[in-house]
């Protein structure tokens, strides 16, 4: 799929001098709810979870590429983000309705790939959670629901990211090592189903194909991988789909990503950047309820900065650049 002028100038715009995505994610929204609670009683403002990401924006921008908001609490934070950072923003609904089959996609009511664009995005993500073994019931209308807005994108003339995230529909416990067994097949095959044209993607955003914490080397638990197994699934996943592809960091710490970064390079990955979110913020939260912004901030601007510069090295060594 060849990609118009005008969306490599934006994918440009996300991406830094050296044509990598070193973006920070902090679309997150019932995840931060979550995080906010468990410092406080009672119940957690709209204003805190905008107030924490204005924080995040103002401090952390000049060290990223790009940010990645949701347009729920998040439009203030774009506004004073830094002015050389390109800026995604979230279609999807947070969360799934846990009482139906399947982890069914949504996307926000009152927004449409035209209005995240009117609201100053260089390009739309959106969330899907995928389970390749699910019937065809199910992903059938999740491969529909992707082609939608693959088409919305394409209208509009704007990147589409997608964002998979992998899970299967019988053992919920995705940290587990019966789910590390599975989990290269589920995330490598959902990659190269959504590379085909017909969904409109530009840059897929994806895990990595093993948990690390089950890798030779990198753990204290039973191994899963041998260190060789595990490069064998790097490699298979980037020869998985022809799009760019950059890494999200689920949550893990900045240690643990980054090593993995490296880990990635080794094996023969050529992922093109990372969408990195908790790993760099999430231990700002803390100070952000006890202490107060003073706090979060000097937080950022010392532990937060310090864990995306870090990132920034482990990227020059590792990430191949977008072909634009």
């Amino acid at each position: 799929m060849v990609r118009t002028e005008q969306k490599r100038m934006y994918i440009q715009k996300l991406s830094d001098e050296n044509n990598v995505i070193s973006a920070l994610a902090i679309d997150q929204r019932g995840a931060l709810k979550k995080m906010i609670k468990t410092y406080q009683e009672g119940e957690v403002a709209t204003k805190q979870i905008e107030d924490f990401k204005k924080i995040v924006s103002s401090e952390l921008t000049q060290y990223a590429s790009s940010i990645l908001l949701d347009p729920e609490y998040g439009l203030p934070a774009a506004n004073i983000r830094d002015e050389n950072a390109g800026l995604l923003l979230a279609y999807e609904k947070t969360g799934y309705d846990a009482s139906t089959p399947g982890r069914l996609p949504d996307i926000l009511s009152v927004w449409s790939v035209k209005r995240l664009k009117e609201a100053g995005a260089d390009a739309c993500k959106f969330l899907l959670y995928y389970d390749v073994d699910e019937p065809d019931q199910i992903n059938e209308q999740k491969k529909a629901f992707i082609e939608r807005i693959g088409s919305e994108c394409t209208a509009e003339d704007l990147p589409f990211f997608l964002e998979l995230v992998s899970y299967d529909a019988h053992h919920q416990d995705t940290s587990s090592k019966e789910y590390a067994v599975k989990k290269p097949y589920k995330v490598i095959e959902m990659m190269r189903e959504f590379s085909h044209p017909r969904y409109g993607v530009d840059v897929l955003k994806v895990e990595v194909p093993v948990n690390m914490k089950f890798v030779e080397g990198y753990t204290d638990n039973e191994i899963v991988y041998s260190k060789e197994e595990a490069a064998k699934y790097f490699k298979e996943q980037s020869e998985a789909t022809h799009l760019p592809f950059i890494f999200l960091s689920a949550g893990v710490s900045a240690e643990m990503f980054q090593e993995t970064l490296r880990f990635a390079k080794k094996s023969g990955s050529t992922f093109n950047g990372v969408l990195c979110g908790r790993a760099t913020w999430a231990s700002g939260v803390e100070p952000f309820i006890v202490k107060g912004e003073e706090a979060a901030k000097e937080w950022m601007q010392s532990e937060g900065k310090k864990n995306i510069e870090a990132l920034n090295v482990v990227l020059k060594e590792t990430a191949t650049p977008i072909k634009l």
